[in-house]
């Protein structure tokens, strides 16, 4: 449920409002989709030049375009900016050249191809079928751990007490971080600023250099003392022509998925417990038939996409939705807009889990650089969801942290980038163990 306007209240001015600046979004940017999908689907924003994508097939024909539209600004957008003023009608050269000064540069979520299908390629083998087969059942067994933490209290914080700490579990049992390791790594991820936060947007560094060291020392020691376990497969990886990486390359995939399998599947955890807390009609609908459950979380993705914002840069001058776009210019494709775009998902803003084309959402994004997470999360959120199923027989919102419905009060990060609660309380009564 979105917040509704006090009555008598003033309309905003979305045609003024800064859309990376303006507190006013964060809880409910919508209708500010909205209100530009209804002007232009594809649209200049009043400022730090940018073109706004809010169109469901414009933002997908721009994922595709990975020749035309770069990645090397995905993470910050407009921000710090090109280093050079671009020139001409094709800035190809000047983004190679210029690579290193962006953000994240070395990463998954920033490369381009070729080299990015390299790196790409390098997750494939870390993220295997068999491991992900034996991974889920580490998933099933952990899942009711943590509910036994809280199955007596009645109440529990979704992000803290569940979300959270078996997103983070899950993709180290993945990755075959050392258990003995993996308090140490939730403390220091726990202390890590989001990106996009005032922090992250002071000093634009890296934020997973924290992650570096760790996982340098456990892949440089597989490497000289290989063992058998998935650490040693890790190190021993090699990229699709059959060359081994250098270990800073392995690391920064690592780190990248480590962090990334983390925020997919806490976010969509917290929403899917969101929408079954507000309207409880919902879980008795799922308790009736599993078979629902995955058919629920993609119409989740679609209403709620994790990732607010993606940035892209024009190499050379095009035109997508009838609009021009000279080259050096700064997109932003806004994933959540595209998912409510009417003229591909009619009756956009209902929650309909039974839609036939939810999937089609573009919550992960799509072609080369769609989230690698994404079956994972998948797959988590629909494990925990049986796990509470099987545990917990009613549920509903606390009302000291939300307030009463329909207007729900809640917190959301307040990013640019991202879509997320930060923090979910529910009330809830546990099965009889007996029946």
């Amino acid at each position: 449920m979105t917040a509704t306007e006090p009555a008598g209240a003033q309309a905003p001015d979305f045609d003024t409002i800064d859309f990376y600046t303006d507190p006013s979004l964060v809880e409910d940017p919508y209708p500010y989709f909205e209100h530009w999908r209804n002007k232009c689907p594809v649209a200049h924003w009043p400022h730090h030049d940018v073109i706004a994508v809010t169109g469901y097939e414009e933002s997908a024909e721009i994922y595709r375009q990975t020749e035309t539209f770069s990645s090397a600004n995905a993470v910050t957008g407009p921000f710090p900016g090109l280093p050079v003023e671009p020139e001409g009608d094709d800035i190809t050269d000047l983004i190679i050249e210029h690579r290193h000064v962006f953000p994240m540069f070395e990463y998954l979520v920033t490369l381009d191809p070729p080299e990015h299908t390299q790196q790409r390629g390098l997750t494939m083998r870390l993220f295997t079928p068999k491991r992900m087969a034996e991974n889920e059942e580490f998933m099933q067994g952990l899942a009711h751990r943590q509910i036994d933490e809280f199955i007596g209290n009645g109440t529990f914080e979704v992000l803290a007490d569940l979300g959270k700490p078996i997103a983070l579990l899950v993709i180290a049992d993945l990755l075959g971080l050392p258990e003995a390791d993996h308090k140490r790594l939730a403390r220091l991820f726990a202390g890590l600023p989001e990106v996009g936060d005032e922090e992250g947007a002071a000093t634009f560094g890296d934020p997973l250099a924290f992650l570096a060291e760790t996982f340098a020392g456990y892949l440089e020691d597989r490497r000289a003392n290989p063992r058998d376990d998935v650490l040693t497969q890790i190190a021993q990886a090699t990229y699709p022509d059959g060359s081994l990486p250098e270990i800073a390359d392995v690391v920064r995939t690592a780190s990248f998925l480590f962090a990334a399998g983390q925020e997919t599947t806490a976010k969509l955890v917290s929403g899917s417990l969101k929408y079954v807390a507000e309207e409880p009609h919902w879980w008795e609908w799922l308790r009736e038939d599993r078979s629902r459950i995955p058919g629920f979380l993609e119409e989740v993705l679609r209403m709620e996409s994790p990732v607010k914002s993606t940035s892209r840069l024009v190499r050379h001058t095009t035109e997508i939705g009838g609009v021009e776009m000279p080259a050096g210019t700064t997109l932003a494709v806004c994933p959540g807009a595209a998912n409510r775009d009417p003229r591909h998902f009619p009756n956009p803003d209902e929650f309909d889990p039974t839609r036939a084309n939810a999937r089609e959402h573009l919550a992960f994004g799509r072609g080369v650089h769609a989230c690698p997470g994404a079956p994972l999360a998948r797959v988590e959120a629909k494990i925990v969801m049986n796990a509470l199923l099987d545990r917990i027989e009613s549920l509903k919102l606390n009302e000291e942290a939300h307030g009463t419905g329909p207007d729900f009060r809640h917190d959301y990060e307040p990013t640019y980038i991202l879509r997320g609660l930060t923090r979910l309380v529910i009330d809830f009564v546990p099965k009889d163990p007996a029946s």
